[in-house]
Formats: C-alpha cells, sequence, structure tokens
C-alpha cells in the first residue's frame, strides 16, 4: 500500500500540476506559484497541528492549504474565479481565507507580524492555540520579519516560523544576498530552531512534531528551517536556474523517488487521483463564474 504522505504529496502535485495547463488555457483569473517539489513540508507540518490551531501561507499556499484542509474543489473553483470558491472567487491563487484556519497573502514579510498578531490573541485569550507562518529564505531580507521575531521572543508569542529554504528567491540565488545563516538569525532572539528535510519523511515528520510541541508547551516562537528544492520555475516560466541543478534535485525528489521504486503503484495511485482532480474540475465548470 501507498504511503499516507506519498499519497497526499501526489494530489498536491496533481493539483498543481492541472493549474499550470488551466493557466495555459486562460481558465484562472490570475498568476499562480505552485509548490511541485515542495509537497512534503505543508503535509508534515499541517498534518500535525490541532483543531484549533492556525496557519498563515504566501504567494506559494496551495500545498499548505490543501495539507490543512484537504478542499480541493475549493481552491480550484477559487483560481478559476467561480463562486464556489474558497474566497467565492475573488481572491485568487494568493489570497486564500478560511475563518479561524488559513490565511494566505503574497507579500512574505508582511504576513509574519500579521501572524504574530493572530497568535497573541491566542496567547491573551489563554487558549493553547498555536500559530504557524511559512516563509521563504528569501524573505529573510525583509526588517518586518526581525522586528516581529524581536517582540515574538519578548513577549513569548505562539508562533511557529516555518522556512522553506529552498535556495533561490524566485531565481536568485540565497549564496548572492543572504549573509550567515538562518540558523544564527533566529538564535539572536533567543529562538529555538529544528532543521529538517524533505528527503527523509520520518526525520521531517519528527523534527515538525518537536518544534509544534515546543511552541505549545513554552508558549513562545519557535523555528523550523527545511531544506527544500522547488522543482517547477518561481512562478509559469520565469526561471532561470541551471538545468542540470534541476534535474538533479529531480531525482531526489521523494516522490520521484518513490515512483522510480515503486512504478506499478506510483502509476495507479497518479491515474486515479489525476482523475479525481479532472473530475472536480469539470464539477467547478458546471458553476456560476464571476464576470
Amino acid at each position: 500500500m501507498i504511503p499516507k504522505h506519498i499519497a497526499d504529496a501526489i494530489l498536491v502535485r496533481s493539483v498543481e500540476e492541472h493549474l499550470f495547463s488551466l493557466y495555459e488555457t486562460g481558465e484562472l483569473n490570475g498568476t499562480i506559484h505552485a509548490c511541485i517539489g515542495q509537497e512534503l513540508s505543508g503535509i508534515a507540518v499541517c498534518g500535525n497541528l490541532s483543531q484549533g490551531d492556525f496557519v498563515f501561507s504566501n504567494h506559494r499556499c496551495h500545498g499548505h492549504f490543501l495539507a490543512l484542509t484537504s478542499d480541493v474543489k475549493g481552491l480550484v473553483a477559487e483560481l478559476m474565479g467561480y463562486a464556489e470558491g474558497v474566497c467565492g472567487g475573488v481572491g485568487g491563487s494568493q489570497h486564500l481565507f478560511v475563518k479561524d484556519r488559513f490565511y494566505s497573502n503574497g507579500i512574505q514579510g508582511g504576513i509574519v507580524p500579521v501572524a504574530a498578531g493572530r497568535a497573541l490573541a491566542e496567547k491573551l485569550k489563554k487558549t493553547r492555540n498555536i500559530g504557524v507562518v511559512f516563509i521563504g529564505d528569501g524573505t529573510l531580507g525583509q526588517g518586518a520579519v526581525y522586528e516581529t521575531l524581536n517582540i515574538a521572543s519578548k513577549w513569548q508569542v505562539p508562533l511557529l516560523v516555518v522556512v522553506e529554504d529552498n535556495r533561490y528567491a524566485q531565481s536568485t540565488p540565497k549564496a548572492d544576498t543572504l549573509a550567515g545563516s538562518i540558523k544564527d538569525r533566529f538564535k539572536a532572539f533567543d529562538i529555538a530552531v529544528f532543521e529538517g528535510g524533505l528527503s527523509d519523511w520520518d526525520s521531517l515528520v519528527e523534527k515538525s512534531i518537536a518544534a509544534i510541541k515546543q511552541v505549545r508547551r513554552s508558549g513562545g516562537p519557535v523555528a523550523l528551517i527545511l531544506d527544500a528544492y522547488r522543482l517547477c520555475s518561481h512562478s509559469k516560466n520565469d526561471d532561470c536556474r541551471n538545468k542540470e541543478e534541476i534535474a538533479d534535485y529531480a531525482m531526489r525528489d521523494p516522490i520521484n523517488v518513490y515512483a522510480s521504486a515503486y512504478p506499478d503503484v506510483y502509476a495507479q495511485e497518479k491515474l486515479k487521483v489525476d482523475s479525481h482532480v479532472e473530475e472536480l474540475i469539470e464539477k467547478v465548470r458546471t458553476g456560476s463564474r464571476l464576470s
């Protein structure tokens, strides 16, 4: 039987692939930023949250949204501009919302203080709920992030900051812009740091659970730095990264590794998932599209 995390990742990837196709045929409202290659990040973190916890995501939010809600139809309808979308078809790819559970915005540096404020509210209400905010390594050039880390540490705000370190800010290598280490930046604010990678599922889950428990136990901020790699372009076709590098990481991608090891099982699951996503897309097309 196919492992659940691989099945979940295949679903997310299938949705992203279909969204690219819908974009090319002009059926989407606005642009998209897919998470192909980074699916296990959201699955590991969101899959271990409690019911009262909430997530703030960014422009690359589809995988996080699906990992938390499993609402494929609501996501697809939103991006296609149909009233059945999670925001009535007016939010689009970067602005997804589920009351008290999920929020996303394209301005990564700007979502960190908002997420901290929402987490502070939970603390003031004396709940045990925690907040999660997903950012990329490129976001660490934003001053608002460091102001928030300082306040979150001083006030002990229950916020998990998940850094998806995919080595690039759009197509700019991290090595060209980021001085020092990501880990040390959090440690400067006395914030505990956990580190994991998407290529080792058992370790990834272990680190994700440990980080979540630490936030809930301490009531203060924690960082989870995840070694990841985006296999698709930043947005549509805007990718000037080295093709050999991308191909090398593609060979290490967990879904591709599984597909190579168990081709028949993978092919069967992929066919089933693709058919399911296509069926949902057809159902969305029968709804009310906004003018």
